[in-house]
């Protein structure tokens, strides 16, 4: 993909701060492994209120730089994130600056706010921020649906975190398309102190049905009735078709989940699920109102709750100002 042409650099803003939202996989179903070493998906992903936060200063040095805060109740192992190339965030800048003809140095400060390693695509999140921050720091150019096919080198979900709101995901979960999803849904999130290693969950997903003698479909298919039941709001009809093929797996790495989907339970939540490949849980609730005895009734357990709602939307520029 060619690069745009900028405007002169000096002239565009110094910084802009950027947010974009995790996901919960509404329904995940999960192919064998490919030749590739991947598995094929077929995601109903839901964007919701909780966001990450960047935002990408220009510096005087080349390079990309990084720095990480937390924010929030949420239990958020700071220590876990890498600071250097590897860091996702950093490689979204970075390939931008690739592709963008006036690029420069650029500071990347990540508010953490989404559980890292939690299965709700925090990682992903941060990489679309980044990119839309650099996009518009370098005014690059590139519109959403250009963003949106340069994030499928970062991985399956920065896609999505870019466009939001609910969509279907096919291929490895980078085939978007969007579904109809207007009327609110309402979450309790339970956060884990730890988190799961993704391709150890798809692992275990893997030894797991090779022991139970399971054959998955070479292509998972999502259940229609998944779409209809998100389109109308219904979170009664949704509570029931609410499924994950990585939960086994992810109760297999961390068995105390299975205690807080019981908690979940007791607590009056419709319905519980591991989000993606965990461990972060999500309980359904028919309202906001429920939703917040849910979540108090949790919180009053120990646990590390947040309230939120979905869908919500992609990633956003919040201000961009002359440093």
């Amino acid at each position: 993909m060619a690069g745009r042409t900028a405007g002169i650099r000096g002239t565009g803003p110094r910084a802009v701060r950027v947010k974009a939202p995790g996901k919960i996989n509404v329904s995940l179903r999960v192919g064998p492994p490919r030749e590739d070493g991947y598995h094929s998906v077929a995601s109903v992903y839901l964007a919701v209120s909780l966001y990450e936060e960047i935002t990408a200063t220009v510096t005087d040095e080349p390079g990309v730089t990084v720095t990480v805060d937390g924010q929030g109740s949420l239990n958020l192992p700071m220590a876990e994130i890498p600071l250097d190339s590897s860091n996702l965030a950093a490689q979204a800048a970075s390939l931008l600056a690739e592709l963008s003809e006036n690029s420069t140095g650029v500071h990347l400060n990540i508010t953490k706010r989404v559980p890292i390693a939690g299965g709700m695509g925090g990682g992903s999140a941060d990489a679309a921020a980044a990119l839309l921050a650099c996009d518009a720091l370098w005014n690059s150019g590139f519109s959403r649906d250009e963003l949106a096919k340069i994030a499928v080198d970062l991985g399956a979900d920065v896609p999505f975190a870019l466009i939001g709101g609910t969509a279907v995901g096919l291929g490895v979960g980078e085939q978007l398309t969007p579904a109809i999803s207007k009327t609110p849904l309402h979450w309790v999130l339970v956060t884990s102190p730890f988190g799961l290693s993704t391709p150890a969950v798809y692992r275990t997903l893997d030894d797991l049905r090779l022991a139970a003698g399971h054959e998955p479909p070479e292509l998972p298919e999502i259940d229609p009735q998944v779409l209809g039941a998100m389109r109308a709001g219904d979170a009664h009809a949704l509570a029931e078709l609410l499924h994950n093929d990585l939960q086994d797996a992810a109760l297999e790495l961390a068995p105390g989940l299975r205690d807080v989907l019981d908690a979940g339970k007791e607590a009056g939540a419709l319905a519980g699920i591991v989000s993606g490949s965990g461990p972060t849980v999500a309980f359904l609730a028919e309202s906001a109102d429920h939703g917040e005895t849910i979540d108090a009734l949790l919180a009053s357990t120990g646990l590390s709750t947040e309230l939120v709602s979905g869908p919500a939307h992609g990633a956003r520029i919040v201000s961009d100002y002359i440093a």
